[in-house]
């Protein structure tokens, strides 16, 4: 066993924190720092502590003070998150996305200490993860509105029903904007992620219902599955677009007006509705694929028409950062408890 230098307490997890939150390989941090990409790993799995020295190089590389790398409370675990396609992002940019998601756990419970924020309330109904054409997600997604809503309807607002729930919302920062929106039922606080990139507010809510349903039916079944990941969609789309309120609305023809005053009513996608018609047997396959050569045609699958609306952002967050504001504790402070730097901080719960 090789022996440790002294110096200051040294956490190799928190080195793999930062490094990933910079969106960074070991070979390039390595680089950075003047040492080899095998150091970087040693230091990583705790076989070394870094000469301090070269945990001052570190720091700098990385954008967090030497006393980043101290240890703290037990990290949370991000091992269960629900990313959409693994296959359209890559390691790193996954890693990004989580370590993100890490310190915003360290912020929520800085905040914690002197806020109380909503009991978490989500009914859970597992879904076997090799349910292919059951009526699991259609089940769970109407016990969750009867849940949640307790009444038929539109959803009036996604992200703040998440947020009236429990569920901690955040807004990845631009250094990850390939990731689409992922979710990861964490204890004590389960937390939905959404990638302003995209900027459509549609989209956006479909996104939010998706994770939801994640949220409720996949507790323990395995991340970035096809089959899972269509029951996370079976599920929005009847929680957005219940069959009970909204089939006798959907037009069985493409009628581009009926369908512009549904997507309004019921803040969803022209696509998705014309989807939902024909998954409910209204729209015949053939008239579906009539209708969506049309939108292609008329560039409506990239954006459709109807104007654009300011995407549902989370407040939650915000609210408690301005609320432990005003009882004397500045941004500064939060983010020294928190123990992540203020850019950090600011990127994740931005001011307002």
């Amino acid at each position: 066993m090789a022996r440790r230098a002294a110096g200051p307490p040294f956490d190799c997890e928190r080195l793999t924190l930062a490094r990933r939150l910079r969106g960074l390989r070991k070979n390039q941090l390595a680089q950075r720092v003047g040492t080899t990409p095998k150091a970087i790993g040693q230091y990583e799995a705790g076989v070394h502590r870094p000469p301090d020295a070269t945990l001052a190089r570190l720091a700098i590389a990385l954008g967090v003070p030497v006393e980043f790398f101290r240890p703290g409370r037990s990290p949370v675990s991000m091992d269960g998150a629900h990313f959409r396609s693994l296959r359209s992002t890559s390691q790193i940019e996954r890693d990004q996305a989580l370590a993100y998601g890490r310190i915003a756990t360290d912020v929520v419970a800085a905040l914690e200490h002197a806020v109380d924020f909503p009991a978490v309330d989500l009914p859970e109904y597992s879904v076997p993860p090799d349910e292919i054409a059951g009526s699991g997600p259609v089940e769970a997604a109407k016990v969750t509105r009867k849940a949640l809503l307790g009444e038929p309807g539109p959803v009036a607002h996604v992200v703040r029903l998440l947020e009236a729930h429990g569920v901690i919302v955040l807004v990845l920062p631009d250094a990850a904007e390939r990731v689409d929106a992922f979710s990861v039922g964490i204890h004590p606080r389960p937390m939905v992620f959404f990638n302003p990139a995209k900027g459509d507010y549609w989209r956006n809510r479909f996104d939010g219902a998706h994770e939801l349903g994640h949220l409720v039916m996949h507790a323990d079944a395995e991340p970035g599955e096809r089959i899972v990941e269509d029951q996370a969609n079976r599920f929005a789309a009847e929680f957005l677009m219940p069959e009970e309120g909204i089939s006798e609305q959907l037009p069985g023809t493409a009628d581009w007006d009926r369908l512009a005053e549904l997507k309004r009513v019921w803040g969803v996608s022209m696509a998705a509705l014309l989807y939902r018609s024909r998954t409910l047997g209204i729209m015949k396959e053939n008239a579906y694929r009539n209708a969506m050569s049309t939108m292609s045609a008329r560039g409506w699958r990239r954006q459709e028409p109807g104007g654009v609306r300011a995407l549902e952002r989370p407040t939650m967050l915000t609210r408690a950062v301005e609320l432990v504001g005003a009882a004397g504790t500045d941004r500064d402070r939060l983010a020294e408890s928190a123990r992540v730097t203020r850019a950090d901080l600011d990127l994740l719960v931005p001011p307002r």
